[in-house]
């Protein structure tokens, strides 16, 4: 026995040293996602899988890329988008591969598939450029099971929704997430999504929100959120982390209460894009008991006098709160019923169509958009402050909330196109906010850690072969609100599983991406 045992030692040397490489990737400057300092090396890559990594000189391959001393990273993980719909329009995913994104989480703000199993069956056929990952959504779990009926579940809808959880988690869903401002999400109580939650937790799972205020009770829709995952024994990632009016400045008082959460022992983690506009549907500032039931029936109530004016009233006096003295912080970003006003503010609007500048008058403006259907909106809500105090917390993610772009399609949020690059040249190289290796690791291992994808996050030898190179210099957000159709500028090259997507600045066309699996996946 020990002859044989001398014997392979010997053997697996010479053999590996005869191995050659489908790619090599040499002469780069290595950031491997642990945040620690980045060391010039190389990596060989075999099949989807880092094969080796270091002084590699000796090394064969098939393809050689010269990283000329560029960042090689690994593939940034978008923990928070909403792809639904996008992905046989588009599946190459351009938005996202040239931002460095190789692997997207989507279900998020309550909002996914119901049949899991279905919709990863489809995710196979079709063949994306990323990586994809889901949450179970609760609103369409209840809308499933209630409609958009604004009451507590009886106790068979409530088995019936856990039911479509428990079913979700098992065909490979990441957790359960909540969109607690949408319909009918924000009818819920907070038991019954405990109930839901638990249900995934059973299967591992994380409980992700969109909590239920992030401006006037911010800081009760955080401790909601916190005491879900507490009852239900599940960590907890608190999307797109923001504080709107009127507690700009209180960032710091959010951001304790996570803190606090963290070292109490519990799993709490945030993510955040990197711009001080968010991006939703205009029907999230319309009272939420006045979206019961579908849009005929809004249409019911705006046409009803006295009912319209109850809506008006009750937004008049939001506005009061948030201090805000007119509608022009929220602009068009696609309103299919007139796509000429796309990329126009409430305000201007209001002026074009002969009303008055003034808030009730706004608010009639807006009332006027979501009976012709609704458009979908960029809100500049947010203090620049805020937002980098945000980001320099340690464990705050990057995420775009975005889909995949349709390019030239409407006026949308530039995150859509520009998040992680936006914080590589604004918030690294520009402000000095975060270092380069940390906001790598915000992209990288800290989102893979959180969500379960161990072979991927880092380069190390035996994990999947996701890799970004770019120069640090010259990475740049292109998109802007005005004009945000325009890729990140400066990834010259993006691998997805061992294979070449971005090849020096071009897309390969390359549909290399896999549907990545929750915990509680049983097959």
């Amino acid at each position: 026995m020990k002859k044989n045992f001398f014997l392979i030692l010997l053997i697996v040397p010479f053999a590996a040293s005869g191995q050659r490489a489908d790619i090599l990737v040499k002469n780069g400057r290595i950031a491997d996602g642990t945040g620690n300092s980045w060391f010039y090396g190389d990596i060989a890559i075999k099949k989807d899988k880092i094969f080796a990594i270091g002084n590699l000189g000796g090394m064969k391959a098939k393809t050689v890329i010269d990283a000329g001393k560029k960042v090689i990273a690994p593939g940034f993980i978008d923990v928070h988008t909403h792809i639904e719909g996008d992905e046989k329009v588009t599946p190459t995913a351009d938005n996202f591969i040239y931002d460095g994104v190789t692997t997207v989480i989507t279900g998020n703000c309550g909002g996914s598939e119901v049949d899991i199993r279905r919709y990863f069956q489809m995710l196979d056929s079709i063949h994306l450029s990323v990586n994809t990952a889901t949450f179970i959504g609760h609103n369409d779990v209840r809308r499933a099971v209630m409609g958009t009926e604004n009451r507590e579940p009886t106790a068979p809808e409530l088995r019936k929704m856990e039911a479509l959880v428990e079913k979700a988690m098992r065909d490979g869903a990441v957790g359960l997430s909540t969109g607690l401002i949408y319909i009918p999400g924000t009818y819920a109580k907070t038991g019954e999504v405990v109930a839901l939650a638990k249900t995934a937790s059973r299967y591992h799972g994380i409980y992700t929100s969109h909590i239920r205020s992030e401006s006037q009770e911010v800081f009760a829709a955080i401790d909601e959120a916190l005491n879900i995952g507490r009852q239900a024994n599940m960590p907890v990632q608190i999307s797109h982390f923001k504080i709107g009016k009127p507690w700009w400045g209180r960032s710091d008082s959010t951001l304790g209460m996570i803190i606090k959460a963290r070292n109490e022992g519990f799993d709490v983690t945030i993510d955040q894009y990197p711009y001080t506009a968010s991006s939703t549907s205009l029907n999230s500032i319309i009272p939420s008991w006045a979206l019961e039931n579908g849009r005929e029936e809004i249409r019911k109530r705006l046409n009803d006098s006295q009912t319209r004016q109850l809506i008006a009233a009750e937004m008049l006096e939001d506005m009061v709160k948030r201090q805000r003295p007119d509608f022009s912080y929220a602009v068009v970003a696609y309103f299919e019923a007139d796509p000429a006003l796309n990329g126009k503010n409430i305000s201007e609007i209001n002026v074009l169509q002969g009303r008055k500048k003034t808030i009730p008058d706004e608010i009639e403006t807006i009332l006027g958009l979501v009976a012709r259907g609704g458009a979908s909106m960029v809100f500049h809500s947010m203090d620049e402050a805020d937002v980098q105090n945000i980001m320099k917390y340690p464990f705050t993610m990057i995420a775009s909330d975005s889909g995949i772009r349709q390019f030239g399609k409407g006026v949308p949020h530039p995150r859509g196109y520009g998040s992680n690059a936006r914080v590589l040249s604004k918030y690294v190289r520009e402000k000095n906010t975060i270092g380069l290796e940390d906001a790598i690791r915000r992209m990288t291992s800290l989102p893979a850690q959180k969500f379960g994808f161990t072979d991927r996050g880092l380069l190390r030898k035996g994990m999947k072969a996701d890799l970004v190179i770019f120069d640090p210099a010259a990475v740049n957000d292109e998109s802007t609100y005005e004009k945000p159709h325009a890729f990140s500028k400066g990834f010259q090259y993006v691998l997805v599983n061992g294979k070449v997507t971005v090849d020096n600045f071009i897309h390969t066309q390359v549909r290399n991406g896999r549907v990545l699996y929750g915990p509680g996946h049983h097959n």
